[in-house]
């Protein structure tokens, strides 16, 4: 940072700047840490000393938040991978069902707002289809916010839900599927080339319920990646333009997870075993009946209170994840 040519590239210094802020944050809270323990000894000493059982309750309260801050730092410290510190690009698609599993989608889509909201991050959506009669048919927003996606890659895969449907006038019970896609949001230094060539773009006019605000032109763009088939699409923004720009970041998107995938079945045949098959497979299940408890299939972590997690409580799970993720050695 004290080199004279530091703000030749203006990009670079900001990121650079935001590293070392992130860095000094991480040291803060450390050292902030370590005073918050020395006291909790002293404390301790004092009261024993003193044969001082009135202190007990102000000790266990200390150690509680002090639990609350390792906890923290702990996965902090487990967000190593490549991307993990990037913003991320979220999508969520029902599985067969029609509006059972399109409401279920809509019940995911706002308990990642929910958490969202509780983190401090900030989410864009970047396409939304609405349901015929409830819920959505697809949804595709941008977390931004530090180590967003070290964080939600956990939710990555199927969710499970299980309830007595709202929509079912036999009161029977339903299981719905809907999957969750997250994908790190490409960075400058990433390098994922496009070539304008390698692209067939279609424009569209964008859907909606309707009344004045209903899209009268051709906003809503599709591009196909020629080479590699990728197919994405965006409708949210006002502008052909604006679409189109958000459309090429959840591009480079799929196409640096492709990167990531193909690199993965290298390190696959340099270690001669064979992983977990996980893609596309049921991660968790939320079952409203005939108990009600959420677990987590690949961690065998559970939490009785399910409504709770839909409004948003899924640290535990993401923290369970981001643990056995290490012990694994993985790093996406």
């Amino acid at each position: 940072m004290a080199a004279p040519d530091f703000w030749d590239d203006p990009q670079k210094g900001r990121e650079i700047m935001q590293k070392v802020s992130t860095l000094k944050e991480r040291v803060r809270e450390f050292k902030e840490m370590q005073e918050s323990l020395e006291e909790l000894e002293i404390h301790l000493l004092v009261s024993e000393e003193d044969d001082d059982e009135s202190a007990i309750p102000e000790l266990r309260k200390g150690i509680d938040t002090f639990e609350k801050q390792l906890d923290k730092l702990e996965m902090e410290v487990l967000l190593s991978g490549p991307y993990d510190e990037n913003n991320c690009i979220v999508s969520i698609h029902p599985g067969a069902g029609g509006t059972e599993s399109q409401d279920w989608s809509s019940m995911l889509y706002r308990m990642y707002g929910r958490w969202v909201e509780k983190n401090g991050f900030i989410m864009e959506v970047l396409d939304y289809l609405p349901g015929d009669d409830a819920g959505l048919k697809s949804v595709t927003f941008l977390v931004k916010g530090s180590n967003s996606y070290g964080y939600l890659k956990a939710e990555k895969g199927v969710h499970r839900l299980v309830r007595i449907s709202p929509f079912d006038s036999s009161g029977r019970r339903h299981t719905s599927f809907a999957s969750v896609d997250v994908l790190p949001e490409v960075k400058e230094e990433d390098e994922i080339e496009i070539e304008e060539k390698d692209l067939k773009i279609d424009t569209y006019r964008a859907g909606g319920a309707g009344g004045q605000h209903v899209n009268k032109t051709d906003s809503a763009v599709r591009i196909t990646h020629i080479p590699t088939g990728i197919v994405v699409q965006c409708q949210n923004e006002r502008s052909q333009h604006s679409n189109r720009a958000a459309a090429i970041k959840i591009l480079k998107a799929r196409l640096l997870e492709l990167k990531m995938k193909e690199r993965e079945k290298e390190l696959e045949k340099i270690r001669g075993e064979q992983k977990d098959i996980a893609w596309g497979s049921q991660i968790r299940s939320y079952v409203f009946h005939p108990y009600t408890m959420v677990k987590d299939h690949r961690t065998g972590v559970e939490v009785g209170n399910v409504e709770a997690v839909l409004d948003g409580a899924i640290d535990e799970f993401i923290y369970a994840y981001l643990q056995h993720n290490a012990e694994k050695g993985g790093s996406n």
